[in-house]
């Protein structure tokens, strides 16, 4: 008996040496959500490499940023059946290209084959561990880009769980509906056993490795009552924390998802820079969204830039021009919390391959020192606090071509002051007091003397 119990004590000393140490980093607090700048990870196309590693390198730079939570895009293995080559209404797969070209078709990363495997595209498990580690240690929380809704034509579920699966008259499994994502099976969550299965292998990277949260792809296009179950299950692993790339505002409720995208917002600032939309439309938006449409503690992600705008719309300049810096600027200042896609911070301007290996620059210019900036000021003023208890925000006397947003929380006050159209103008404040002028530097007074602001150009004003 006294040899099996030091057998048995044994084995627990062998399993307690192997078993993955978990890091300290605390969840995700109020005061973050208030203050967090997020970065969207292509990893496939951060570096030439295409890794882990290389994109660990990178963390410290990130945190100058002012970057609090990272967002990975999905990182799991890529199916290689229907593997898309070419995306749109005309797209195409791998497999309809001459045989010596289809290897450089390397898919899209929501066509998924399996939940719990890392995408050995990308490195090993230990690379992406090393990643966790490195975030975790500068202060950065990881989230997982999880896509709910479909799976790729290679997961083990359509041989062993078809009724996992939308199904036609037929009896053959389907895409999603009145899309083209023909690369990917839509998921059946009229059966109560998928749901629980996809719970679990959500479970798995919280248990396993310790991620910090989720962005779940379309989660509007999966039944709330999902949710309803899933997140609290989840969050009784660990406090998480939930990005939903969806907008409805019912996802928000009863502690559901923490943020939305700002899809309206986005949209909206695309159409100001070009001109067929107006500062009349913006104060409307404001006014709407922050007041009607969505509840006072509600969240939401402003962006002037993702993987799909990049390669599907068009890069930041493309679509603003002139005014993509004055845009980049709006979307830190309005309520909510900034999101920069990789390459953003190194002037990206063109568009990233979806389907293909691409790589992003790596050169600091105008961009870089601008996102800093602006990181230092969301992270440490409260005027800009974005969470639960974010900052008052109020339209002041605006022009057809100035806008002006002042936010306040506390003694601290800031103003945007911001220029659309592509001639000088002015505006003249009712605000009155002494400030800065954040990017410069220098003292201002606020009085009855008109402020004068050229093209396209802005102040950010604090007290």
């Amino acid at each position: 008996m006294k040899k099996l119990l030091s057998i048995g004590l044994m084995t627990i000393v062998v399993m307690a040496c192997v078993k993955k140490e978990v890091s300290m980093m605390p969840a995700i607090s109020k005061a973050d959500l208030e203050t967090a700048v997020i970065y969207e990870a292509n990893i496939r196309q951060y570096s030439p490499e295409g890794t882990f590693e290389k994109f660990t390198k990178d963390i410290p730079e990130l945190k100058k940023l002012g970057v609090k939570i990272l967002w990975l895009m999905p990182i799991f293995p890529i199916s290689q059946t229907n593997r898309k080559a070419t995306g749109g209404a005309d797209s195409k797969f791998a497999s309809e290209f001459p045989l010596e070209e289809q290897s450089k078709y390397l898919g899209s990363y929501y066509a998924i084959s399996d939940y719990t495997k890392i995408n050995p595209e990308f490195g090993t498990i230990e690379d992406f561990r090393e990643l966790i580690t490195t975030a975790h240690e500068h202060g950065i929380y990881v989230i997982l880009d999880w896509v709910p809704n479909h799976t790729g034509w290679d997961h083990t579920w359509l041989s062993t769980h078809r009724d996992y699966y939308t199904q036609n008259e037929e009896g053959q499994v389907i895409h999603p509906k009145d899309t083209d994502w023909s690369d990917t099976a839509d998921l059946n969550y009229d059966n109560p056993k998928m749901r629980e299965q996809m719970i679990s292998e959500m479970k798995y990277w919280i248990q396993q490795e310790d991620i910090d949260g989720f962005r779940c792809d379309v989660a509007g296009s999966v039944p709330t009552s999902f949710w309803k179950t899933a997140i609290p299950e989840l969050r009784a692993e660990k406090d998480i924390f939930m990005l939903a790339e969806a907008w409805e505002p019912e996802l928000m409720e009863d502690s559901l998802f923490d943020i939305a995208y700002a899809w309206d917002g986005h949209h909206l600032m695309n159409s100001l820079a070009k001109g067929e939309k107006t500062i009349e439309d913006l104060k409307t938006y404001i006014n709407r969204t922050y007041s009607e449409r969505y509840a006072e503690d509600d969240i939401l992600m402003n962006f002037v830039t993702n993987h799909d705008e990049n390669s599907w719309s068009g890069t930041i300049q493309e679509r603003m021009g002139a005014q993509a810096e004055l845009m980049t600027v709006v979307s830190y200042i309005l309520p909510g919390m900034p999101l920069i896609y990789s390459g953003q911070e190194y002037d990206l301007n063109y568009r990233l391959k979806f389907f293909e290996k691409d790589s992003i620059p790596k050169t600091k210019g105008k961009m870089f020192a601008l996102l800093e900036k602006l990181g230092k000021l969301k992270n440490n003023y409260s005027a800009l606090n974005g969470g639960k208890q974010k900052a008052t925000f109020e339209v002041l006397e605006s022009t057809d071509e100035v806008f002006v947003l002042k936010r306040n929380k506390g003694t601290q006050t800031l103003l945007l002051i911001s220029n659309f159209s592509n001639t000088p103008s002015q505006v003249t404040l009712s605000e009155k007091g002494s400030f800065t002028d954040y990017m410069s530097g220098a003292s201002l007074e606020i009085n009855a003397l008109p402020i004068s602001l050229d093209a396209f150009t802005y102040k950010i004003l604090i007290n």
